[in-house]
């Protein structure tokens, strides 16, 4: 069955609405009736009205076709009210509340799961938050917007097994700037699984990759099956390498964690890219989000600091990057800029080009537009000191103008007050600014690693 009418429903019933405030269910109220310009109705056994919406005892006395059913009750109840979604013939459930197998009641899930397939339902959860589809601000996350924001939309796609750690990922994609099209916290996995949001999402047009966070998967050949039709780069972050770790995952969402050795082999075989940690998936989130993929992984840097650019050429080389090699033509612009004054004699004009720590914005543009120019540099990566009292806030200018060259640009610009003001008005321009240089580096390889996936997807 077709999951478009749980992304994107004209009509959503939250079963378990209330008017008290710390209930999950209002809550969740409050959520959708923020942006969301689809009907609401609310359900609830003892409220006439819940935030101002008629509300209704039971699914069953809602006239209109609901495409969505939100349930946000007691586990004991779940099984009679997804029953009545299903005699009310509601097609999509999404089952927020906890109490299931993560906690013991195997029983409670597998009813829910014989009424899935009694009515041919798509059910997900329980023990989730749901979806967040910022196209159409479907928001079915409990976590108040004042204390967790929600990201504009955007490309990528974040599913998480995890509702917790989902959200805290949200909330920095937010801080971040990093766009989102779709976000899926999908627990405990009684009827849709990662496998079937990965088929739905590789056909999704608002969709060009695909991050998740998992513990462990319910059915490996599925998942592998999956990920081997997709067309579309997927980057996961796999918890539970250690044995601890992996009986820690266990108990949280009842996934069976299993070997890691055995998830690096589907994940190789599948070309999922499987990143290291979180502030990993972030910085490769963030460029992701604001610059296009590479054709390769020649990187080619311009520094005002050499110790920075020595730093930087020792993490891309450990990376797997290549340092790419200027032709005598880019060497002979080089030269140019020198004798006209530009760029110091004293300039280091090999790859990193060093243009020492004096350098205005001026030296800085024309450095960058050799380099970029140079036809064996698929990558730019510029690292900007800004403590030197020569680089000034005109350098946020050069930056944009330099994005005309229609090649992936990375920055790095360390430091503590003024630097972290001036990281802002550059990524306003959508070039990612990372502290270090071995995170922008993280970045790059993640962009080289999504091109190259999906080369190998597009043969």
């Amino acid at each position: 069955m077709s999951l478009d009418e749980m992304f994107y429903p004209e009509s959503v019933a939250v079963i378990g609405a209330s008017n008290k405030e710390g209930k999950v269910g209002n809550s969740i109220m409050r959520s959708l009736k923020r942006k969301y310009d689809g009907e609401v109705f609310p359900v609830n056994i003892s409220e006439d009205k819940v935030l101002g919406l008629k509300a209704y005892s039971s699914i069953l006395e809602i006239d209109e076709k609901i495409d969505l059913a939100v349930v946000s009750v007691p586990a004991e109840v779940v099984p009679d009210v997804v029953d009545e979604c299903g005699d009310a013939g509601v097609k999509n459930v999404i089952v927020v509340s906890a109490g299931f197998s993560e906690a013991g009641r195997r029983d409670l899930e597998r009813e829910v799961e014989d009424l899935v397939e009694k009515y041919g339902m798509n059910l997900l959860g329980p023990n989730c938050l749901g979806i967040y589809n910022p196209s159409i601000e479907l928001d079915t996350i409990f976590n108040p917007p004042e204390k967790q924001d929600r990201p504009n939309a955007g490309s990528i796609s974040f599913l998480s097994q995890s509702g917790a750690f989902g959200a805290a990922v949200l909330d920095w994609f937010s801080e971040e700037g990093i766009g989102l099209s779709k976000f899926v916290s999908y627990g405990n996995r009684a009827d849709i699984d990662e496998s079937d949001l990965i088929e739905y999402l590789s056909e999704d047009d608002e969709t060009e990759q695909i991050l998740f966070y998992i513990e462990g998967l319910k059915h490996g050949r599925k998942f592998f099956s999956a990920a081997e039709r997709s067309d579309k780069p997927i980057l996961a972050v796999k918890s539970g390498r250690t044995k601890e770790g992996s009986s820690a995952a266990n108990s949280h969402t009842a996934s069976l964690a299993g070997k890691d050795k055995v998830y690096e082999g589907v994940f190789s075989q599948s070309s999922i890219l499987r990143l290291r940690d979180l502030r990993e998936m972030i910085n490769i989130a963030k460029s992701l989000s604001f610059q296009p993929l590479p054709e390769g992984d020649r990187v080619g840097i311009v520094t005002n600091g050499g110790g920075a650019g020595v730093m930087a050429t020792d993490a891309l080389v450990e990376r797997g990057l290549r340092l790419a090699s200027f032709s005598s033509e880019t060497q002979a612009k080089f030269r140019k800029a020198v004798k006209r004054g530009i760029i110091p004699e004293h300039a280091t004009l090999n790859n990193p080009v060093d243009i020492i720590g004096d350098a205005p914005a001026k030296r800085y543009r024309r450095a960058m537009k050799i380099t970029l120019e140079e036809k064996d540099v698929d990558v730019l990566l510029i690292i900007l000191l800004a403590q030197s009292p020569s680089l000034e806030e005109d350098i946020v200018d050069v930056l944009d103008d330099m994005q005309d060259e229609g090649k992936p640009i990375i920055a790095v610009a360390p430091g503590g007050r003024h630097t972290k003001e001036l990281r802002k008005k550059i990524e306003k321009r959508d070039i990612p600014v990372y502290q270090t240089p071995e995170e922008g580096i993280d970045a790059i390889w993640g962009l080289c690693r999504c091109c190259e996936i999906q080369d190998k997807k597009d043969v």
